[in-house]
């Protein structure tokens, strides 16, 4: 119901961002696409917790909280892979990119684009290093465009 208000209210790119702690991401997926989603971005953080064993206590006063980085890229790609069989829409692969590899394993699984969030905390200049990683994979393999890798994955 809300990306169909925005639409209503918006004829600007709409992006709906999916999150993984759903039951059915593919279901959500068409529901936003049907309301008018121009694209769509997953994953964002996933519920977990931690426990102090010497307190007895969980660690963050919430008890439980986000998990992101590269502990959910497997469940990143996974569900990325999977809208990008289902849902014709592009897709923002997020979850635990962390240098290219990771970059061109989302591409190949369907990301039409990628965005990098932790590893700009480890090294500011992250999304730098990642772009000039591409650049340097396609004249490796002889690639002209990289929209010849999105959706490649040989199954």
């Amino acid at each position: 119901m809300l990306v169909k208000v925005v639409r209503k209210a918006s004829r600007k790119t709409l992006i709906t961002k999916l999150s993984p702690n759903v039951t059915d991401i593919i279901q959500i997926a068409k529901a936003a696409k049907e309301a008018g989603s121009d694209a769509l971005s997953l994953i964002n953080t996933i519920y977990g917790m931690s426990i102090d064993l010497n307190k007895a206590k969980p660690h963050l006063a919430s008890i439980f909280g986000g998990l992101s980085g590269p502990a959910i890229k497997p469940i990143a790609l996974y569900m990325v892979y999977q809208l990008a069989q289902k849902v014709k829409l592009p897709i923002i692969g997020m979850g635990g990119i962390m240098n290219t590899q990771d970059a061109l394993e989302f591409i190949l699984a369907g990301a039409t684009a990628i965005a990098v969030g932790t590893a700009n905390f480890v090294n500011p200049r992250a999304s730098m290093v990642i772009l000039d990683g591409l650049r340097k994979y396609l004249i490796k393999h002889k690639i002209k465009d990289i929209r010849q890798l999105i959706g490649a994955l040989k199954v």
